[in-house]
């Protein structure tokens, strides 16, 4: 296992490949790396693909909460320091796609092309995601699963291919309770609807087309409000490279050239 000791925390990540540009990964809240597995594998071979679990998620330890989106966006320029990446690629779902978002809008110089999933400029509502935060707080991520699978997978997803949700839950009951909560102050805060017009670099927003947390017509608007935007939208819910993986890869390689 790779780690970037940082002084608040330690962030876990791997690399996949040893050529072609670098592009990272960065997943949705409650997920870890893995939920990538499918577009490493099948891109590797020609992208140096770099994942990282978010601060309380999967090996990466918690700080203690809150943390802001801007904390989030600099965990990541601080991981591209360390790795010598002057500029990649960036991919990011849900809560990995609003930090795409503010890296779009803050560290633009950084950026090759930009793909943002599942996602918006604000998800939510501060007063939504502080409950969810202090429901969290007080009995623990278990009684969310079972919500959370309907968010995020088609009843068919979920009954043709049990043992990859079963996958992803296991991901999702293993993320830090501070880890989680710091993330839902984060979202709380987060709102770009004004700075979307900042971000200069190509942009590709993927919908799943049945997502109930961020529809396509959110993603939509995100390819309408930057200069160089457009919008795919495939079969699936909220996690829909897991849903998805064959239209998801062959998006991102049309994209990414």
């Amino acid at each position: 296992m790779a780690f970037l000791e940082l002084p608040t925390h330690r962030l876990h990540y791997r690399v996949d490949g040893d050529r072609g540009p670098w592009l990272v990964f960065s997943n949705s809240l409650g997920t870890d790396l893995h939920m990538w597995d499918a577009q490493a594998g099948a891109l590797s071979d020609s992208i140096r693909v770099l994942r990282y679990d978010r601060r309380g998620h999967g090996q990466s330890t918690a700080p203690p909460a809150p943390y802001a989106l801007a904390d989030l966006g600099s965990d990541v320029l601080r991981l591209l320091d360390a790795l010598e990446i002057e500029r990649a690629h960036f991919c990011g779902l849900s809560i990995g796609g609003l930090v795409g978002q503010w890296l779009g809008v803050h560290a633009g110089d950084r950026l090759e092309r930009l793909v943002v999933c599942a996602t918006a400029p604000k998800i939510g509502t501060a007063e939504s995601w502080a409950a969810r935060r202090d429901q969290v707080r007080a009995d623990g991520l278990s009684p969310l699963v079972e919500a959370t699978i309907e968010r995020w997978f088609t009843p068919e997803f979920n009954a043709n291919h049990p043992g990859v949700v079963k996958r992803v839950l296991d991901g999702f009951t293993a993320t830090s309770v501070e880890g989680y909560c710091g993330c839902c102050d984060a979202l709380a805060g987060a709102d770009l609807r004004a700075e979307l017009g900042r971000i200069t670099v190509p942009v590709l927003a993927i919908s799943g087309d049945d997502d109930p947390v961020c529809t396509p017509d959110d993603l939509q608007g995100i390819a309408d409000a930057v200069p160089d935007g457009r919008h795919v939208s495939l079969p699936g819910r909220h996690i829909v490279n897991v849903e998805s993986p064959g239209g998801f890869n062959a998006a991102l390689v049309e994209f990414l050239g």
